[in-house]
């Protein structure tokens, strides 16, 4: 029997997620839902979270990293919302439209049976200059009851909306952005002060639009609701046609796909930067903590993406996201940071705000602590970058060249320093995943060397990154745990090790000692939390389950990785999205959302078993 028979067998594995294909009822808890009920939808400068229910959690205007305006997730009282939901009891069913980030939903009733499509519309040469959100409810029989309230909130507790009166008709003002909300046959009516409000009812075929658009910082586009409509078939053909460029046709094919459309929404088009998530402050376990903001833009996150987006044909995103990262390293040097801003600045500090959280469990945040750390791993994270950008046919410049030699040079030196980890954690150490991240950085950087790309003699970088090879074999290594462990002189376990059998680290006998460890350990069914003791912190890190399935098909277990590949597949919630965090025991989605990482991890396992699994030409 092999140990994937084994796992399936596990009668300690939790149930799979229900999937509401067939239609449920949402549940709301003192105004708050399961992060698992958010669909996103977004425009290439920001995201919003639509819940199961129609109502619109989250949504920043007009920039995805800007203080949200509507962020109910964060504050059921003084949040906001933009709510479209029947005013009867209901059942819903949605689904993405087939290769879009077009949000449909089906709401059924005693009385009948409508359907919202929701999107945030793009223009016919690309991104809006405004924000613009289009809600389109058709009837489908019988007739459907249904309210809207557009109601700003409070901007993290830093401002009060309010109405006012125009020529043009009411607008909506809260600090600095400005909202108009019109509509077709949208029955609007009340609102009070602070938010605008309606009903209609819907027929068979009746057709409903609710129009919002918004800006901050400059005058305001009243949005015409005849064309807001007509742009949501234009948005969907602008999505279509983003997805007929993408390429893969290799196992799993639908969720890599959804993951891909996932991650598009995180790339901020206005520089190329890519988002690790789009919220902040969602907590990583249900007991609360961990509140962090992850609308910045990490070194390690483009990495994986480039890969991603290189296997997947799609040359403009890549050149985009690698010539944002070179311009921001250049314009914030010579140090090389963890993460940048979307806008390519370094981080500010960590604000924390007089709102509540989700389900109250504070605080709320802007900033990430993260940003001062030292993180050797970026060192890795940048030549991968510049060595799958090459091999995928590309040519370095000579600035780029010239800088990236410098970086090896630092990464040199600097591998023998203490560091926070790939985990940004408090106590610095000598974390083994950041010994590997310089080894595979001086590996890239003589690979590069030798096809031209970086000048100067490697003869250093070979010499050190074998040194570098030496010591984590040495050091890094537990007879007892037979694994490698987090740090010297420790017998803890790192997830994050993994990844350094996709770089090629160790694809030998110690990596799947260390596997087996770390699957008797940090494994919880298919998923797997983060490092030893992590439990008592934080729910399972989505991520490692993905990367887990990726380290197995490196060192030859393919039934497993592809066993476990299945089951991680399953766990996405009902529109195939992932959060950074899973609750090993309700399976409950934890932290912020979409992550990122979560869906990176997905693509690139897929990918590696993909690639390393794939029939080789017979020979002649």
């Amino acid at each position: 029997m092999t140990r994937a028979t084994k796992k399936h067998a596990d009668p300690q594995r939790p149930a799979r997620p229900a999937q509401p294909a067939a239609g449920v009822a949402p549940i709301r808890e003192n105004g708050y839902t399961d992060l698992r009920s958010y669909g996103a939808i977004g425009d290439g400068r920001t995201v919003a979270l639509i819940a199961l229910d129609g109502s619109i959690d989250w949504f920043p205007i007009p920039n995805l990293d800007g203080t949200p305006v509507f962020a109910r997730l964060l504050d059921e009282s003084e949040g906001g919302a933009l709510e479209l939901t029947p005013t009867q009891p209901f059942t819903a069913s949605r689904r993405y439209l087939p290769g879009t980030n077009v949000l449909e939903t089906t709401f059924t009733t005693d009385t009948g049976v409508a359907v919202l499509t929701d999107a945030l519309v793009t223009g016919f040469a690309g991104r809006l200059p405004w924000a613009e959100l289009a809600r389109r409810v058709v009837g489908v029989k019988g007739s459907v009851r249904f309210r809207w309230r557009v109601a700003p909130g409070t901007c993290l507790s830093t401002a009060s909306p309010w109405i006012q009166k125009t020529a043009h008709g009411p607008v909506i003002r809260v600090d600095s952005v400005t909202i108009a909300v019109r509509g077709i046959d949208h029955g609007p009516r009340g609102g009070g002060d602070r938010a605008l409000a309606g009903r209609f009812t819907t027929s068979a075929k009746s057709h409903h639009v609710l129009a919002v658009a918004g800006t901050a910082n400059e005058p305001l586009h009243i949005p015409q609701p005849e064309l807001t409509d007509g742009g949501i078939e234009r948005t969907v053909r602008n999505w279509e046609t983003w997805s007929e460029e993408f390429t893969y046709d290799g196992p799993w094919k639908e969720a890599v796909q959804r993951s891909a459309l996932a991650l598009k929404l995180l790339i901020y088009s206005p520089t190329g930067s890519i988002a690790a998530a789009a919220t902040t402050s969602l907590p990583e376990s249900s007991r609360g903590g961990k509140n962090w903001d992850y609308r910045f833009a990490w070194v390690r996150d483009l990495a994986y993406t480039v890969h991603a987006l290189i296997r997947f044909g799609l040359r403009e995103e890549t050149h985009a996201s690698v010539s944002w990262l070179l311009r921001t390293i250049r314009a914030n040097g010579p140090d090389l940071h963890v993460f940048y801003r979307l806008d390519g600045a370094l981080p500010g500090g960590v604000e924390k705000h007089d709102s509540t959280g989700w389900r109250n469990a504070g605080p709320v945040v802007t900033g990430n602590p993260a940003s001062g750390q030292l993180q050797l791993g970026v060192f890795g994270d940048l030549f991968d970058v510049m060595r799958l950008y090459v091999r995928a046919g590309n040519v370095l410049d000579q600035e780029t060249g010239r800088m990236l030699a410098g970086v090896a040079d630092r990464a040199c030196d600097e591998w023998r320093r203490p560091d926070a980890g790939m985990w940004e954690l408090e106590d610095t150490r000598h974390y083994t995943s950041s010994k590997m991240g310089c080894w595979q950085a001086l590996d890239a950087a003589v690979e590069l060397s030798e096809l031209g790309q970086i000048p100067g003699d490697p003869a250093r970088w070979r010499s050190e990154k074998n040194l570098i090879a030496e010591w984590v074999r040495e050091h890094c290594w537990s007879e007892t745990r037979q694994s490698y462990v987090m740090y010297p002189g420790t017998e803890e376990l790192d997830a994050s090790v993994l990844l350094h059998a996709t770089s090629g680290f160790d694809r030998g006998p110690r990596m799947s000692s260390t596997i087996d460890a770390i699957q008797k350990e940090l494994a919880r069914g298919p998923l797997v939390y983060r490092y030893s003791g992590a439990e008592a912190e934080e729910a399972t890190f989505v991520a490692c389950a993905f990367w887990l399935a990726s380290a197995l098909v490196c060192i030859g277990r393919t039934e497993e990785s592809i066993a476990l590949m299945d089951e991680l597949i399953s766990l996405s919630n009902d529109v195939g999205l992932y959060s950074e965090m899973i609750d090993a025991e309700d399976l409950s989605f934890l932290g912020n959302l979409p992550q990122g990482l979560s869906h990176l991890a997905l693509i690139n396992a897929a990918i590696t078993i993909e690639e390393l699994t794939r029939e080789k030409p017979a020979a002649k």
